[in-house]
């Protein structure tokens, strides 16, 4: 049995279907990460995530980001949300909002980029439009990256990564899918070892 006491405390932040949200919440109720989800924060109340993160038993809070003034005023709300749950650190799972970092969250953001950094990062470098830039690009490989959140996008401290294939005949959702397996592989095992580090 786990001691639930032991384990440290995080919030997981979506946008869309919560895909690798569901992944790190199973892979933590498996033991295969020593931590314990306390909280979502969706940032639209559309989120397809939102209700299977709900009947997954977790707490989700919807801070759209319509509400809020500007980029640093809407991350002190979500970082705030976080804080207040008790969350040590924050995975980012399909998050799709520039955060703000203050001083005393920095080295506790992780995330994870549907494509190889730096090269398939930056402004607009999201979901299907990495996958088609990969495919335009003529690069015979694509992947997922983990890293840490900075003030800059896709910037931070790489802390793993998984290289897939380009296949010939490749399309954009074909290659997402593929890089999505990855996803579901890499992200438990890197916040795990995230873990083993910080310790």
């Amino acid at each position: 049995m786990i001691d639930q006491s032991s384990l440290k405390k995080f919030a997981i932040f979506i946008s869309g279907g919560g895909g690798n949200a569901l992944n790190l919440v199973r892979a933590c109720r498996e033991g295969r990460i020593r931590a314990e989800p306390v909280l979502v924060v969706a940032s639209r109340e559309t989120a397809p995530g939102i209700l299977k993160l709900r009947n997954e038993g977790l707490l989700v809070a919807v801070l759209d980001r319509k509400d809020a003034g500007d980029d640093a005023a809407y991350s002190k709300a979500c970082l705030g949300v976080a804080e207040a749950s008790g969350a040590e650190f924050i995975t980012l799972a399909g998050w799709l909002r520039r955060l703000v970092i203050p001083p005393e969250w920095e080295g506790r953001i992780l995330n994870i980029h549907p494509g190889l950094l730096p090269r398939f990062g930056g402004p607009g470098m999201y979901g299907l439009h990495v996958h088609r830039a990969v495919l335009a690009s003529g690069e015979k490989e694509s992947g997922c990256t983990v890293h840490l959140v900075d003030n800059e996008l896709d910037h931070g401290r790489k802390l793993a990564e998984s290289r897939v294939p380009v296949m010939p005949g490749d399309s954009q959702e074909s290659l997402q899918q593929r890089v999505y397996a990855a996803e579901m592989e890499l992200y438990p095992k890197a916040v795990a070892e995230y873990l083993s580090q910080s310790n």
